[in-house]
């Protein structure tokens, strides 16, 4: 077959099949093109999940009558300047309008300020129809008719009217977080009205929004976050460690104001909470981040939402930082759905309160009290000596308290708090404690405390696991990890790229333990590795530090491995399940929680607390 020039409806269709891939895709484009004009209000109405009709309409600057012709053809756009590099629109490719025109009816009625009356151009599946009057207020509207009619094979794609409805709500909801002073509408007789009124463009205003989408439970469960390195800022909201959600739908991002979905972020968040929630549920954020657009490329794909950064080492250890630090800055919090479903679970016919537990594959809370008997984890007994755990002494200390504190675990035989027999009232300066006082101990695991204005419930066992954790990952991290010397030096053969990337990072690999150098082109030598690991299969070690340095410019895989070994010594070495606590260790345990980090959630991402406040109590009696 000889070459041939494809004709102008072909190439818009070849096009439309990269930027226009089902309704919610157009929404994404015309509400882009709105916001980008200006508007302050942003009305979109749908039929038949977006494939019999998708209508925006906006109060924006309009297009003039002449140029109407112009926005409907290949590569035409008021948005972008000479520099590729400088892109502060959300639209700049000049792609949309004529993508969505070759496979669908589309027409356009708009009307600028200055203009004595509205004018309108349609396109029917790429043949563009003459430009004639109308009647219109000043803004656009954008009318799309049956989607993909002249695609038909496109059609086939499709899912249900709900699940096409459903992705559309979530692009407005996405794009509405960003624009805050915008009025967004969406509604059709296949779905309720979604309305998200207009705040402002300040903190609150934010804020307020993000409350609009996410629902009002999230402000209440939120941290905020506001951090700056190297000319890249950083703002938004995450949510505390027990409030959480199966999966991360609820993760919104945007570079510079445009909503994205990039796996460097994705990664960076799932780092940031990697040690204070389970594997199968997910945080719920609104990060924002602000650079130079010159360091960021949004020119990745047609469709926009990937994005490049051209330093993607800085951005990510940017948010582990500045997440961790907000997170470890918070206190100890409960999140307030906690004690929604405590209360649930006291009405008559409610099903038992329960909290998500581990994914399949990891034990459960009961295998893990037992694993070790109920004296813990004796460091005597394990295949790991206790010098190379970072510890001084012949036996490790099972937490973090202070000496006088740790005493009142050593000592004596421990009496049941459940009666309080003989025990001192404690002092009123202790209710006033975010955890309170502690009451008494009830099935030998469970402190009930009281505060000032509400009741708290500590599993007492997950509560310390936390605890012994941060103190083993600060003894971990305050120095150069022990290693242990290979007696013959494993050679691992790898890609130049990924030789050149490890000898890079050779200095930092060797704080964890891990001495490697290069064994000319193409391999490493490994000499040494993490003592905590005791045998390792050195060789696929190397290869996924390797890969995950090339994705993320970073060694975290090292370090989660022995965070995770941490974490299991501090499992075994916690207060077991079924032990007596005296008051005094009681409250040198509630404490401990409110000086730790964190320690709202166990190791497995399970709650440590759950607080139950006055008036909900009085309220399940009817008092209120």
């Amino acid at each position: 077959m000889p070459i041939r020039q494809l004709s102008e409806t072909m190439i818009n269709q070849i096009a439309a099949g990269e930027v226009i891939e089902r309704p919610a895709s157009v929404v994404k484009e015309l509400v882009e093109n709105a916001l980008d004009a200006g508007a302050s209000r942003v009305e979109i109405v749908t039929a038949g999940g977006g494939l019999n009709l998708i209508r925006v309409t906006d109060d924006g600057s309009g297009i003039p009558e002449k140029e109407l012709a112009l926005a409907i053809a290949r590569h035409c756009t008021s948005k972008l300047s000479d520099d590729i590099h400088d892109i502060r629109s959300l639209g700049f490719r000049g792609e949309a309008l004529p993508s969505i025109g070759s496979v669908a009816r589309l027409s356009i009625r708009s009307r600028t300020a200055s203009g004595d009356s509205a004018a309108e151009i349609a396109i029917d599946g790429g043949r563009v129809l003459p430009v004639k009057p109308a009647a219109a207020n000043r803004g656009t509207t954008v009318e799309v008719r049956d989607l993909f009619f002249a695609t038909p094979a496109r059609l086939k794609f499709m899912k249900g009217e709900r699940a096409e409805s459903s992705a559309t709500s979530d692009v407005v909801k996405r794009i509405a977080i960003a624009f805050p002073a915008v009025r967004f509408t969406l509604a059709g007789p296949d779905r309720s009205t979604l309305e998200l009124p207009a705040t402002d463009d300040t903190p609150e205003g934010r804020l307020a929004r993000v409350a609009q989408v996410m629902g009002k439970d999230f402000p209440d469960n939120a941290i905020a976050i506001d951090a700056a390195r190297e000319g890249v800022h950083l703002a938004g909201h995450v949510s505390i460690p027990s409030y959480t959600r199966a999966n991360a739908l609820q993760q919104y991002a945007y570079v510079n104001g445009r909503p994205v979905r990039d796996k460097l972020i994705a990664g960076a968040i799932r780092g940031a909470f990697a040690d204070v929630l389970p594997r199968d549920r997910h945080a719920v954020t609104v990060l924002f981040l602000t650079l130079d657009p010159g360091t960021v490329d949004v020119n990745v794909h047609p469709a926009k939402a990937d994005v490049r950064f051209r330093d993607p080492g800085l951005v990510r250890g940017l948010i582990v930082g500045a997440i961790r630090e907000a997170l470890a800055g918070a206190g100890i919090r409960a999140a307030t759905t906690g004690a929604a479903g405590m209360m649930a679970a006291f009405r008559p016919g409610a099903a038992p309160y329960s909290h998500a537990g581990p994914a399949n594959g990891h034990r459960s809370y009961e295998a893990a009290y037992h694993a070790s008997g109920s004296g813990g984890f004796d460091p005597l007994r394990s295949a790991q000596r206790p010098l190379d755990m970072g510890y001084a002494e012949p036996r490790p200390r099972s937490n973090g308290f202070a000496e006088n504190e740790q005493a009142a675990f050593d000592t004596g035989p421990l009496a049941s708090a459940d009666a309080r027999a003989g025990v001192a009232e404690p002092a009123e300066a202790l209710l006033g404690m975010v955890l309170g006082a502690a009451r008494a101990q009830v099935h030998e695991n469970y402190i009930v405390a009281q505060t000032r204005d509400s009741l708290v419930i500590v599993d007492q066992h997950a509560a310390h696991e936390r605890l012994v954790y941060e103190a083993l990952k600060n003894a971990l991290h305050a120095r150069a990890v022990p290693s242990q010397m290979l007696l013959l030096p494993e050679i691992v053969d790898l890609p130049e790229d990924d030789a050149e990337r490890l000898a890079m990072h050779s200095d930092t690999l060797a704080k964890f333990g891990l001495g490697l150098e290069r064994f000319g082109p193409g391999a490493v030598a490994v000499r040494e590795t993490p003592s905590m690991l005791g045998e390792t299969n050195v060789q696929q070690l190397v290869r996924d530090l390797a890969d995950e340095i090339a994705d993320n410019d970073t060694v975290e895989t090292l370090k989660e491995r022995l965070d995770r070994i941490a974490a299991t010594m501090a499992c075994h070495g916690s207060v077991r399940s079924g032990r007596l606590l005296k008051a005094e260790e009681m409250n040198a345990l509630l404490r401990q929680m409110e000086a730790t980090p964190g320690s709202g959630t166990c190791n497995h991402g399970r709650p440590t607390y759950i607080e139950l406040k006055l008036a909900d109590i009085e309220r399940l009696f009817g008092r209120r």
